[in-house]
């Protein structure tokens, strides 16, 4: 039981991680490295470490968030 509840409290964690990793991605427009002042040509140059780096890590919840939704899907069968 404690198991679940804490694959449960994991899962909710990720889950709003990656919402605010997935909101932090550039639209049309700027991004996250206008936000945070990158140069104006930046975005013709191809993407910044700070993007790269955030790809990286929504990758990495995204994978986390699969994994706690399979793994809770067989547990609380």
């Amino acid at each position: 039981m404690l198991l679940n509840a804490s694959i449960i409290v994991l899962h909710l964690i990720v889950s709003l991680v990656l919402i605010v990793f997935i909101l932090l991605h550039a639209g049309r427009g700027g991004g996250l490295s206008d936000m945070f002042g990158g140069a104006g040509g930046g975005s013709m140059a191809g993407s910044t470490v700070v993007e790269k780096n955030l790809d990286r890590l929504t990758v990495v919840a995204a994978l986390i968030f699969t994994f706690t939704s399979i793994l809770l899907s067989m547990r609380l069968d």
